[in-house]
């Protein structure tokens, strides 16, 4: 159990006025605790998982996780309690949602994308023993200062990265249109994760034949002007795994779509609800992925603190073929054969 302090010395005066009503019976407040006669398949955990946003990406990665760990055993509803949080993509409510869970004392905390990290560790480490962060779809946990350089934590604080597939992503745009010149970004300047990758394309796409054309933005009331500005100015858009813009992308689309100018997505689900294509990873996988380690921590077989962060190796091609024939672009037989699932319809969702 995680306890502040306070908490674990009241809890001290009281274990010895309580130690003969306790005497043969189980965890009962479900909070990591086992039975007595030390039967594991008996103990019970609770988890805070807070959400920077909802989005088809960040979904899937509490899917994910929630799987990860039924598969090690760990079961909402059996012997684990998940309490849920969304932040909507706002900072405050990402950083009250963390101090909630703190407060609550629950056994581990799942952060769903980079905000929400750094809000759940900061909130984490001001308690001892500190409460364990497993995070999953932070772009760069060492730019976000989760990570030291070498992948090693900084705290009771790791999980997995959703680091994106950029010369892939950049190599499949040229596949699909070969005179285009600009590519645009849309991005959010207080999203480390966006920051990280908006520099990367900028690395990597002279290399392609390309310029970068980017508009940075605060908020999602600043979507609609930052995109009109931008479409004025590029051959396409390529989306991050920026959780702001994600959020808005039924915006963008129908922005785009009127002047006939395709918007790349980043995982499968931007491709469903209506961008041309992308080179990315499984959401589904990388929460899975970070649910296993969730469970190494709660079963006390490993600590955060002593798990460097993990990433997928592979990437997939993903390709909306509506989409294609809506804009007037032909994919070429490679590409479709090449791709994981492509898509003959726009998903309404």
């Amino acid at each position: 159990m995680r306890k502040t302090m306070k908490k674990a010395i009241t809890a001290g005066i009281l274990s010895m006025a309580m130690i003969m009503s306790m005497a043969g019976c189980g965890s009962s407040d479900g909070k990591g605790e086992a039975d007595t006669t030390g039967d594991v398949s008996e103990t019970t955990y609770t988890i805070g998982i807070s959400q920077f946003a909802e989005h088809g990406s960040l979904d899937n990665c509490r899917e994910g996780f929630l799987e990860g760990l039924k598969e090690e055993g760990i079961v909402e509803g059996e012997n684990l309690t998940v309490k849920e949080g969304n932040a909507n993509a706002d900072m405050g409510t990402a950083a009250q949602i963390a101090q909630g869970y703190v407060t609550d004392d629950v056994d581990l905390i799942c952060a769903i994308a980079t905000p929400s990290a750094q809000s759940a560790y900061n909130a984490a480490m001001e308690v001892t023993p500190a409460v364990p962060v497993i995070y999953t779809a932070v772009t760069n946990p060492i730019a976000a200062e989760l990570a030291n350089e070498d992948k090693t934590p900084v705290g009771e604080v790791t999980g997995t990265s959703d680091v994106l597939p950029v010369e892939a992503q950049l190599k499949m745009i040229r596949e699909i249109l070969p005179d285009a010149k600009t590519i645009g970004i849309l991005y959010t300047t207080s999203e480390a994760n966006s920051v990280y990758t908006i520099e990367e394309y900028e690395k990597y796409a002279a290399d392609y034949g390309f310029a970068i054309e980017k508009k940075g933005i605060n908020t999602s009331a600043d979507i609609s002007l930052a995109t009109e500005d931008l479409l004025g100015k590029v051959d396409c858009l390529t989306n991050l795994t920026d959780n702001t813009v994600v959020s808005s992308l039924a915006t963008i689309l129908d922005m785009a779509n009127e002047k006939n100018i395709p918007v790349f997505g980043s995982e499968i689900e931007q491709v469903k609800i209506g961008c041309l294509a992308a080179e990315g990873i499984d959401y589904i996988n990388l929460g899975i992925q970070t649910g296993k380690m969730a469970a190494k921590v709660l079963k006390g077989e490993e600590s955060a603190a002593d798990m460097p962060f993990e990433s997928l190796t592979d990437n997939s091609l993903y390709v909306n073929e509506a989409v294609a024939a809506n804009l007037g672009i032909t994919v070429p037989d490679t590409m479709k054969e090449r791709a994981v699932e492509t898509f003959t319809e726009i998903s309404e969702e």
